[in-house]
């Protein structure tokens, strides 16, 4: 492969990589929020612009999501970090929040989210019953024998 097509290859894999995140379920949820919310608009003013750039990661095998992006407006940037968890098939904003560039007192904006969208990530319950498959009609087998061969492992 000539030398000048690797650069332009690994720039070609990191904005797949970086689409794929910007489509994600959480992303979108947080931008609309940011954008829409009348605190970040008192903090940063009006129009709140959210960069397309997402960094961090959403695990679809575990279910843990956690990413950010820049977001601006005529007086003030800052990053918005989102975690999440995927409960399901559905993936559920755990926090949301505005950190003001240059540092200074994060805005959370997880309650709004849910004021908002009238939806919030259930919370873990330890005691809770795990789901039970819904077609489990066949009983479990009565007795189960194992026959070992004779003698002591390995000989």
């Amino acid at each position: 492969m000539p030398r000048f097509l690797f650069p332009i290859l690994m720039l070609g894999i990191l904005a797949a990589g970086c689409s794929r995140l910007s489509s994600h379920p959480l992303v979108v949820e947080a931008r609309e929020e940011v954008m829409k919310n009348e605190r970040v608009a008192a903090a940063f003013g009006r129009p709140v612009a959210c960069a397309d750039a997402i960094t961090g990661r959403a695990n679809e095998t575990d279910g843990i999501a956690a990413m950010q992006f820049q977001a601006s407006g005529p007086k003030a940037a800052g990053t918005v970090v989102i975690e999440g968890k995927k409960l399901g098939d559905a993936w559920g904003v755990t926090l949301l929040e505005v950190r003001p560039a240059g540092g200074g007192e994060p805005l959370s904006l997880t309650a709004d989210l849910e004021a908002r969208t009238g939806t919030d990530t259930p919370k873990f319950d330890p005691a809770a019953r795990p789901p039970q498959p819904a077609n489990s009609t066949v009983p479990p087998p009565g007795d189960i024998e194992i026959a070992l061969p004779p003698g002591t492992p390995g000989n």
